[in-house]
This record gives C-alpha cells, sequence and structure tokens, in this order.
C-alpha cells in the first residue's frame, strides 16, 4: 500500500485545523493564518440556502443564530458583529446540526461575511431601555443599517433582506434609499419583519378565546411601533366575535408588548427571545419560499401601495424573488378603519424620518 502525498496529507489536516481555527475568527489585525475559508467543510454540509446574521452576538442576535443552526434549510450561517462573534461562532458551530457555521469580526470582516448570502438578517443595533421609545434608538440604530445595507448592495445585491433593527418602521425607508443610491434596490427582496406582532397577537387571542396560539391566525398591519401596530381582530381565524371592551385590550395589548416585556426586564434588555423566534419563523418562511414552496403568506413591511404611504405592513404571498404578491387588506370595522387613519399619519412621520436620514 503506497503512502499518499505529503500534500494530500497536509491538505487533509489543513482542513481539520480549520474547523478549529477558522481564519475569521483570529483576533489579530496581521492575519498570518493560511487556512482560508474555502477550506472548511463544505462536502460536509447540508443542501440549503447561505444566511448571515448581522448582529449574531447580541441579544437578539444569539439566540437567532441558535435556531437558524437547527433549521435544516440551512446550509451556511455566518455570524456577522463588531464584538464577541468567536465566542458565539465557537459556542454555536458545536451544535451537531447540518449547517456549516463562520464568524466574521468587525467592520473589515463585513463584506467577506456577505458574499454569495441568499438571506441576511438584521438584528443589530442597540436594544430599548425603559423609558425609551423606539424613535430613541433612532439616531444610533439608523446609523448602522445604513453602514450594514451600504455592505449589501456591494457583496450580496440579490440576496433578501429580513430587517429586524428598530425603528423598523425608519430603518426600513432608510435600506430602501441605500439600495437606491447603490443601483441594486428590488422592493421585493427588503422585508422589515412586523413577526412579533403577529405572534404577539395570535398568543393574546389565543388567551382570550382558550385556545392553541398555533391555531389562531391574527393579520397585524400599519407598522411595528405603538399606534402604528393594527391588529385586525375581525379577521382573526378561526372566525371569532369579541366585545368592545376585549377588542379594546388585546389592541392595547398587542401594541404594547414591546413595552411590557422592556418593563418586566427593568433595565436587563428588551424582547430578545420572543424576537427571535419570531424572526426565525419569518426566515423560514422567507427561506421555504425561495426553496419553491407555493401559498406562503405572513405579514411584513414592505414597498407598498395598499396605501398611500411608500411603506406599510400586511399580508404577502412570499416567492422564490421575495415578496410576489401584496395582497390587499380586506374589509375592516369601523373600530379598524378609526385605528388605520391614526397609523397612517405616525407612519408617515417615521417614513418621512428614515428617508430624510438616508438622503442627507
Amino acid at each position: 500500500m503506497s503512502m499518499q502525498p505529503n500534500s494530500d496529507a497536509n491538505d487533509r489536516i489543513a482542513r481539520i485545523a480549520a474547523h478549529l481555527n477558522p481564519h475569521n475568527l483570529n483576533m489579530e489585525e496581521n492575519n498570518s493564518c493560511s487556512l482560508m475559508s474555502s477550506n472548511c467543510r463544505l462536502k460536509g454540509g447540508a443542501p440549503g440556502f447561505k444566511v448571515a446574521i448581522l448582529g449574531a452576538a447580541g441579544g437578539i442576535g444569539q439566540p437567532l443564530s441558535m435556531l437558524m443552526k437547527i433549521n435544516p434549510l440551512v446550509s451556511v450561517l455566518h455570524l456577522y458583529d463588531v464584538v464577541n462573534t468567536p465566542g458565539v461562532t465557537a459556542d454555536i458551530s458545536h451544535m451537531d446540526t447540518g449547517a456549516v457555521v463562520r464568524g466574521f469580526l468587525g467592520q473589515k470582516q463585513l463584506e467577506d461575511a456577505l458574499i454569495g448570502m441568499d438571506l441576511v438578517i438584521i438584528p443589530a443595533g442597540v436594544p430599548r431601555k425603559p423609558g425609551m421609545t423606539r424613535d430613541d434608538l433612532f439616531n444610533i440604530n439608523a446609523g448602522i443599517v445604513k453602514t450594514l445595507c451600504e455592505a449589501i448592495a456591494k457583496s450580496c445585491p440579490k440576496a433578501i433582506v429580513n430587517l429586524i433593527s428598530n425603528p423598523v418602521n425608519s430603518t426600513v425607508p432608510i435600506a430602501a434609499e441605500v439600495f437606491k443610491r447603490a443601483g441594486t434596490y428590488d422592493p421585493s427582496r427588503l422585508l422589515g419583519v412586523t413577526m412579533l406582532d403577529v405572534v404577539r397577537a395570535n398568543t393574546f387571542v389565543a388567551e382570550v378565546l382558550g385556545l392553541d396560539p398555533r391555531e389562531v391566525d391574527v393579520p397585524v398591519v400599519g407598522g411595528h411601533a405603538g399606534i402604528t401596530i393594527l391588529p385586525l381582530l375581525s379577521q382573526v381565524k378561526p372566525p371569532s366575535s369579541f366585545t368592545p371592551k376585549e377588542i379594546e385590550y388585546l389592541t392595547d395589548r398587542i401594541q404594547n408588548g414591546g413595552t411590557e416585556v422592556v418593563e418586566a426586564k427593568a433595565g436587563a434588555g428588551s424582547a430578545t427571545l420572543s424576537m427571535a423566534y419570531a424572526a426565525v419563523k419569518f426566515a423560514d418562511a422567507c427561506l421555504r419560499a425561495l426553496r419553491g414552496d407555493a401559498g406562503i403568506i405572513e405579514c411584513a413591511y414592505v414597498d407598498s401601495k395598499v396605501t398611500e404611504l411608500p411603506f406599510f405592513a400586511s399580508k404577502v404571498r412570499l416567492g422564490r424573488s421575495g415578496v410576489e404578491e401584496i395582497l390587499p387588506l380586506g374589509p375592516l370595522n369601523d373600530y379598524e378603519r378609526e385605528g388605520l387613519e391614526k397609523a397612517k399619519k405616525e407612519l408617515a412621520v417615521s417614513v418621512e424620518k428614515g428617508v430624510s436620514f438616508a438622503r442627507k
């Protein structure tokens, strides 16, 4: 039995070592490691899609990264953040699921993190603290989203983008302006994630009706902050009727679900775990649509002509190219029509705020 050439043995050792010490986790500025990510396992990876999470080491990012590692539709998972990515990547990479995990640390590695991605999920930014509104986050998170979207336009302009960073009502318009300026804007591929409002609505309505939340579907339209969140309780499935008092209670609780968590955590963060769950639920819908599954309908905040506003959250049908159809709002009752007018006024201000920031 003849010995294999020495170079083959070295290649095998390099491939094994690439798992233990991926080049992009090297903290040193002068990276002398010769192991490129192309040496990491790929043939052994699951068939599926390449997903990047920007802000992977944060309060939402960590549980989101863990849940995406479990998703069988993910073959490659890139985790990016400005701090702590090596630890999160090492931890998650030990999970015995199909996705190959790679970590990217700091601005210099942002573009590498994005090359070839099919789906980019953005939970990056600072969380709300007690007493803060989503708009208080604007000045910090707006700049972060702008920087990340500039890199997306350069490295993976065809990727589907799921934007979570608050205030979503303003950050989605910022992202759109960045992509327009870069000449890569495709409105069907930019989706603001409002799924947490739907998840909360399903849960709270199920409590009132005495049902399993998984059996309930509540459309939530408008935006993703306060009174811009409009649950359409007249369209709940299964068909249900509520007393005026129940409608008032449910609408208020769904609109202020985020504040409920911020206050309960008393300075220790905002809704991170339920947000990660909702983000994964939405990302999974996007991936199933990319795979070619039919009839996938979810609520999302998108470039829309459902109202006179340029952006609006409503039910959309997802497909291989992102949003394939924006569904009409359907019949609204008087309470919902009144709520819609209030939502639109506030939403118009938030959209304009995002557009103005991006055009500065």
